[in-house]
């Protein structure tokens, strides 16, 4: 009598009374371990998804990344083309030498005045910057600049550097997000390993998941990326694998809209741009980037346009021939960069899709990973310490008390849960729902 009444009292806790004795917690134990197991199991299917996702993506990179070398070759092709045929009409220009040089000299004034006024009624600052490198532009610069539409050439050389920054920020990115599924499979690739012994099927498969990796090409290096732990970055509820594309992809729409809307909306209508802020925004930012830009305005400048008008044909045929083969080159160059503006944008596109898709895979499957450096006991992953009945609902006294179950999962403190009083633990719903609870604050 004595006995059972010191265990009595060593089974009562914090008010509570014990109501599983200490031989049933083993196979409550086991009974949540099992559950883990599946769900663990479950994890591991699901990392496999994300791997196989990231290995279809990776070859569609592949194929996007011929499709831009081709592309920014035929670009290159097309500019340095339209440069010789610049050179060669300055070769040219000494024909009408005398009478575009006095035109030029009265165009200069009229066209820094022009550029400088909408820049100042525009815009809210630089404009004594912007001016300094406007005149010395135009002291650099002559007639054939307007004959021959200079700044086109120069709009293509700026677009071509900021295309080359797009894309490796896309390459670094893209490579960010491989690095980061590898490190997650991997990690789970280990947790499989270590327990394939307790696991059957579905597994038969998850080794063919392994295989040579895929032959990457990139004509331009990737950066060296720093040895890093990935995991907290991608746990991290704002900052996922889509968050790696989304600012990118932003960034990107608001580059295709200055390159398309900004000059192109500006030429022969100042009064009406000084009305709509965004385009002016877009303007603003073209002349301090490039003074090249004025000379889209030439046509407001009587001596400017009087320029193109000039016919050099009476004395030089060739002019004419290689005027057209310019204009077609041009064409072709910037047929071209808006061609590789679109792939960078399609392959983003996708990246945001891709990545938003991985990000639920990853919320859902990716805590197993974590998982890689657990050693498993020999109990199971999940461990019942105690189960104790609760104090009486005041509020409704026939009501079952609810059952107070302190758990230890995997590596994590001891975790104290509550199941419905109406839930006997003899049910096999009981230890179910105990191993669900554990496992989302797991997770969380």
């Amino acid at each position: 009598l004595l006995l059972f009444s010191l265990l009595g009292l060593l089974l009562t806790w914090e008010g509570g009374q014990a109501l599983v004795p200490p031989s049933e917690l083993k196979q409550m134990s086991a009974a949540g371990s099992k559950y883990i197991d599946t769900e663990v199991e479950n994890a591991i299917n699901g990392v496999k998804q994300m791997k196989t996702l990231m290995d279809k993506t990776s070859k569609d990179h592949q194929a996007m990344l011929h499709n831009l070398e081709e592309t920014k070759r035929r670009k290159e092709e097309a500019v340095q083309l339209a440069r010789e045929k610049e050179q060669q009409l300055a070769a040219k220009q000494e024909v009408c030498n005398k009478t575009m040089l006095a035109l030029w000299e009265e165009c200069k004034p009229c066209l820094k005045h022009t550029c400088m006024r909408f820049y100042s009624r525009t815009c809210h600052s630089g404009s004594g910057l912007v001016g300094r490198q406007l005149e010395e532009f135009l002291n650099h610069s002559s007639p054939l600049s307007i004959w021959v539409n200079g700044e086109r050439i120069d709009s293509l050389l700026e677009r071509d550097q900021r295309q080359e920054k797009q894309f490796e920020d896309l390459e670094e990115r893209f490579g960010l997000l491989e690095d980061g599924v590898d490190d997650i499979f991997q990690d789970s690739t280990q947790v499989y390993s270590r327990m394939y012994p307790f696991f059957q099927a579905p597994f038969g498969g998850f080794r063919e998941v392994f295989r040579p990796p895929i032959q990457h090409i990139r004509f331009t290096p990737r950066r060296e990326r720093f040895s890093r732990e990935l995991h907290p970055f991608f746990h991290h509820p704002h900052h996922g694998f889509h968050h790696l594309f989304q600012p990118l992809f932003e960034m990107t729409q608001r580059m295709m809209e200055e390159a398309q809307g900004g000059w192109e909306r500006s030429l022969g209508g100042f009064a009406s741009e000084y009305q709509n802020s965004s385009n002016d925004r877009m303007v603003c930012r073209e002349i301090r980037r490039n003074s090249a830009g004025c000379l889209r305005m030439r046509d407001e400048c009587e001596k400017c346009r009087e320029i193109l008008n000039v016919d050099c044909q009476q004395t030089d045929p060739d002019q004419s021939q290689l005027r057209e083969q310019l204009e077609d080159a041009l064409h072709l160059a910037e047929r071209f960069t808006r061609h590789y503006d679109d792939l960078l944008r399609a392959f983003q596109a996708e990246m945001l899709n891709t990545t938003s898709i991985l990000d639920q895979l990853n919320r859902q499957f990716g805590w197993v990973s974590r998982l890689a450096n657990l050693t498993q006991g020999s109990d199971g992953f999940l461990q019942v310490t105690t189960v104790l009945s609760k104090a009486p609902n005041l509020e409704d006294p026939s009501a079952p008390p609810d059952t107070q179950v302190t758990v230890q999962l995997f590596d994590s403190e001891p975790l104290s849960l509550t199941v419905p009083g109406d839930i006997s633990w003899e049910d096999p719903r009981f230890m179910e729902m105990v191993a669900e609870q554990a496992l989302q604050h797991y997770k969380e």
